[in-house]
């Protein structure tokens, strides 16, 4: 599977379950920890778990092995680690304040609306 197809797969799956301002960001040639950044946010705790869960899920679904999920009983900001791709689950009060968007700036985005929910 490649990068773009698990990024693909976190992407639809946090879409799945609401989540708002899905972008993903290429890290490839920027940062050394992943080729893809996924950023996310939803309303609530229960809403973040689960759309860190759903990702979860998915993922182990399609083959892909999470390699560690932090940050899950506070539910401020979960990282899930799929290898290649890192997806950033924000409680909507927490994105603001780290906006990772701006912090990684010159990172390009990546076209995903083909798999969310139209």
């Amino acid at each position: 599977m490649t990068e773009k197809e698990a990024l693909f797969i976190a992407a639809k799956a946090a879409d799945d379950k609401k989540a708002e301002d899905i972008v993903a960001l290429k890290m490839e040639g920027i940062s050394l920890v992943a080729d893809y950044f996924l950023i996310c946010h939803g309303n609530s705790d229960k809403q973040v778990q689960a759309i860190a869960r759903g990702m979860k899920e998915k993922a182990e679904e399609n083959g892909i092995s999470v390699r560690k999920m932090e940050g899950f009983d506070e539910a401020r900001w979960i990282l899930v680690d799929l290898g290649d791709v890192i997806a950033h689950v924000f409680h909507k009060d927490e994105r603001g304040y780290y906006n990772l968007e701006r912090l990684w700036g010159d990172a390009p985005t990546e076209d995903i609306q083909s798999v969310l929910i139209q």
